[in-house]
């Protein structure tokens, strides 16, 4: 019943609007109530086959009405199965009602929650859904810590209760669940900000072909296999100067390591040439990591201008530093007409020094993370969390370029004008939260650049390879992941989209 993972990601209220145009067309509330919990079930007593105990926790909706018809299903089938109504099921109207009466018929036992209720089994939550509005009250605010104690695993029905399945933010207190089945549509909350620490692993069931014309969603997961193309593949006459010539400009005094992995990783993502221009105390170690690197000591401001004439993209910001000479190296940066990405110190100048907003362009990539993206926005990293959809279509407005907000679910955005819907990254793993690893990116997104690959497709691009990279860089595990660790992962997956094609 489960099925694969759609492209696109959907709000709560897009995906009601799905949910009634299946049911207008001929489909039952009833007979999708019924499919929801076939997929629950299935994918339940498929992971813990061995476990043959099943308490449900139903609140007073149609997402009760699910977890209702899972417990018919899991008693049929043999498992010992309690449900716990944390609202009395008398009160429940419609197919969840008709739901109940049905669980109640199949002989599930059906009790009303309390605090010495004892959990046993697979914990099936089916509490709140997407009907939770604002902070979670009592009494689910209790049986959410209960849950969460027993250290039992834990299936959230659509969405995990207490999660805003829009913004990805805990509303006081969540589920944190191992599995999470979702229906219809996916939800952008499960995949950024705290929603993958909250849904642990997602199946999705479609449960019926959406009739007509579907809503544009308001988000698009990245997948290799649609953005592989982005790349030509080279001809057999190619030379290096058809493949763009990035200047990465940075490494303030006792900043050096940042702009040798931005220009390490624009090597290996495939630039011609890539120059360098940094403090002359970085040019003795910089060429002796990486001797294919042209390096230029740059030591004032003024020294850059020649630099600029020679290349073809620009990264900024690795290691740049908060001094006069970085802010002279950003203001010719600025002041350029040629393609390029602005990261870390690079970002806080700007925002600092262009509080009302910059129009950098279509031909510019910014990548922040949260805390930058709240510097550029004047607001506190705590609101950019709280709902980074917004946030990122924010920057990309104010600064009329391609905008790559970083963190758990990533998301690529561009001005009005940019004709893809947002880009959302369900790659990537906690290794990945180390120092370097904006510079690989940044290195990364100014190859693609340089290599004619359209802005708002670089960034997109750029943020999917850069999180499989890192999640191949974790095979063995997470902890101890070094940013240089991605480069070479990096150069094997760009080297794969031939068997995209």
């Amino acid at each position: 019943m489960t099925s694969e993972m759609p492209f696109g990601i959907c709000t709560a209220a897009q995906t009601r609007e799905l949910d009634a145009r299946i049911i207008a067309a001929g489909t039952p509330g009833f007979e999708l109530m019924q499919r929801a919990a076939e997929a629950v079930w299935q994918t339940l007593s498929v992971r813990w086959a061995a476990v043959g105990q099943l308490s449900v926790l139903a609140g007073s909706g149609n997402n009760a009405g699910d977890g209702y018809l899972v417990a018919r299903l899991a008693h049929n089938a043999g498992w010992q199965v309690r449900v716990l109504a944390v609202k009395p099921p008398e009160r429940l109207q419609g197919d969840a009602a008709k739901a109940w009466q049905t669980a109640l018929a199949a002989g599930v036992e059906v009790l009303a929650w309390s605090a010495s209720a004892h959990l046993k089994g697979v914990v099936v939550d089916a509490m709140l859904g997407t009907g939770v509005r604002g902070d979670v009250s009592e009494p689910y605010k209790s049986v959410i810590e209960a849950v969460n104690a027993s250290g039992l695993p834990v299936v959230a029905v659509d969405v995990p209760s207490g999660l805003d399945p829009d913004r990805g933010v805990v509303l006081g207190h969540a589920i944190r669940a191992n599995l999470t089945v979702t229906f219809i549509a996916p939800k952008l909350g499960l995949f950024t900000a705290q929603g993958p620490d909250q849904a642990g692993d997602i199946a999705f069931a479609q449960l019926e072909e959406v009739p007509g014309a579907s809503v544009r969603p308001v988000a698009e997961r990245l997948v290799l296999e649609r953005l592989a193309s982005s790349l030509p593949r080279r001809v057999r006459a190619a030379h290096k100067g058809m493949f763009g010539h990035v200047l990465v400009i940075g490494g303030d005094l006792g900043m050096g390591g940042a702009i040798m992995l931005a220009a390490e990783t624009a090597l290996r993502s495939g630039a011609g040439r890539v120059s360098v221009a940094t403090r002359s105390a970085h040019i003795a170690p910089l060429l002796a990591r990486c001797p294919e690197v042209m390096a230029h000591a740059v030591d004032s401001p003024e020294a850059l201008s020649p630099l600029l004439k020679k290349a073809t993209t620009l990264v900024v910001g690795p290691g740049l530093g908060r001094s006069e000479w970085g802010w002279g190296l950003l203001d010719q940066a600025l002041a350029s007409g040629l393609s390029r990405v602005f990261d870390a110190d690079a970002l806080n100048e700007i925002a600092v020094r262009h509080r009302d907003g910059l129009l950098l362009g279509d031909q510019t990539v910014i990548t922040p993370h949260p805390a930058e993206a709240g510097r550029l926005l004047g607001c506190s990293t705590a609101e950019v969390q709280a709902d980074r959809l917004r946030a990122v279509t924010m920057l990309a407005d104010r600064f009329g370029c391609a905008v790559i907000l970083k963190g758990v679910g990533s998301l690529v955005a561009g001005p009005a004008c940019f004709a893809a819907p947002v880009g959302l990254c369900t790659h990537g793993n906690p290794g990945m939260a180390v120092a370097g690893m904006g510079d690989v990116l940044s290195g990364l997104v100014g190859a693609l650049l340089a290599q004619q690959v359209e802005p708002g497709s670089a960034a997109r691009y750029a943020t999917l390879i850069h999180a499989q990279a890192g999640d191949c860089a974790a095979v063995s595990g997470e902890s101890g992941i070094l940013a240089s660790d991605l480069i070479g992962p990096i150069r094997t997956i760009l080297n794969t989209r031939g068997s995209h094609e």
